[in-house]
């Protein structure tokens, strides 16, 4: 099972899945360029490149074929891996879901800033959570966890992500992807309809909306997360009881 983050996150935006799952999978959470352990380059690359760096680490540890769970960015990356990688993708769970990635790129990276970086992938975070989650003890305590070292992080390269997802639009390939599929969003998800059209345009793809939860339902919900996956991957042969 190989975990693919969302940007402004990295690998710790599976902490409850990494240990959840752990004990059925071999599970991989990977840093996606940019983000933790990974090179920051900032030279242009695109939604390829890093689905490449994902199936790079895969060959690096002799893994053939996965499920690939990703969030936002990175259920673009897994999608991609779907359509360009069917045979090494056994299933895909694709978090928010959508097709043609952020609508307003430009005006996400004009605020990007060495000077101000925490604070403002803090606020871009925030608003990737359900209304009140990032207010209380828990989901502030989550969220600053990905900026307490935004010192090490690059903004060129934090735009580049951004521009890559953005300038990659699948949404005419869709009917194509022949891998089981879950398509899951929060309430408050801003994915929403995009994820709704994801699903309706995979055949026997299933769509799932996590209440009370955001873009990044993973960390604010787990137990609502597994308990859309869970059914999916047992379903469909991928989850031994």
């Amino acid at each position: 099972m190989v975990l693919i983050h969302a940007n402004p996150f990295d690998r710790r935006l599976w902490l409850y899945q990494t240990q959840r799952y752990c004990a059925r999978y071999r599970v991989i959470a990977v840093d996606l360029r940019g983000y933790g352990l990974s090179d920051k380059p900032d030279t242009p690359f695109t939604l390829a490149d890093m689905m490449d760096d994902v199936l790079g680490v895969c060959d690096d540890e002799g893994v053939a074929s996965a499920i690939f769970m990703g969030v936002s960015v990175g259920s673009g990356i897994a999608m991609l891996a779907a359509l360009e990688h069917s045979g090494r993708t056994k299933a895909i769970v694709l978090v928010g879901g959508s097709s043609s990635g952020p609508q307003d790129v430009e005006t996400i990276v004009r605020g990007l800033n060495r000077a101000t970086l925490g604070d403002y992938l803090l606020k871009l975070m925030r608003g990737y959570v359900a209304p009140g989650f990032a207010d209380g003890a828990t989901g502030d305590w989550l969220l600053r966890l990905f900026v307490e070292r935004a010192d090490t992080l690059s903004p060129a390269c934090i735009a580049r992500i951004f521009r890559a997802r953005g300038s990659c639009d699948m949404t005419g390939r869709l009917p194509a992807i022949q891998v089981p599929t879950l398509v899951v969003n929060g309430e408050f998800d801003n994915s929403l309809g995009r994820g709704q059209r994801t699903a309706s345009l995979i055949s026997g793809a299933r769509h799932a909306v996590i209440a009370n939860a955001g873009h990044a339902c993973v960390i604010e919900d787990p137990d609502g997360f597994d308990a859309h996956v869970i059914p999916f991957l047992r379903d469909n042969g991928l989850w031994a009881d």
